[in-house]
């Protein structure tokens, strides 16, 4: 990990975000996860917002990303949201028949930071292998329990 630097501060600061599809529907397939990826690299290009990691169970996403203290992490959960939510519905307009309300992503999120002595590093593991088996074999995250953000 780099300390970022920018004209009036240096900053380490990582963040581990998740929110689900609406209503919980297993809708991230892979043509849409690989979507979602390239999405992400014009919101960076854009924003400025690094994303380290981001991996994908059928029915939510988890983010490790990084960005300027002057952007709140709401900042980085409405802007991700809103902007993936509009280009997948333009690429892949089946989705709409799916969520009958016109929403991609549920109204809440879970949010953390993530310090840099080897909690980085298992989060970043732990974000990657979203939707693999061995992600639930991680120690650190099996008492995890996150709230239920579906509604």
């Amino acid at each position: 990990m780099v300390i970022a630097k920018s004209w009036h501060c240096a900053y380490e600061i990582h963040y581990h975000i998740v929110f689900p599809v609406k209503y919980r529907k297993a809708l991230i397939r892979p043509d849409i996860e690989r979507e979602l990826l390239r999405i992400a690299d014009e919101i960076h290009e854009r924003y400025e917002i690094v994303f380290e990691q981001i991996g994908a169970d059928r029915d939510d996403i988890h983010l490790l990303c990084s960005a300027h203290p002057k952007i709140s992490i709401g900042e980085i959960v409405r802007i991700y949201k809103s902007i993936t939510a509009r280009e997948l519905f333009l690429t892949f307009p089946d989705l709409k028949k799916e969520l009958w309300g016109g929403e991609f992503w549920s109204d809440g999120y879970y949010a953390a930071t993530v310090g840099q002595r080897n909690n980085w590093e298992t989060v970043f593991r732990y974000v990657k292998n979203q939707g693999k088996e061995q992600a639930k074999t991680l120690r650190c995250f099996t008492q995890l329990t996150l709230p239920d953000l579906s509604t």
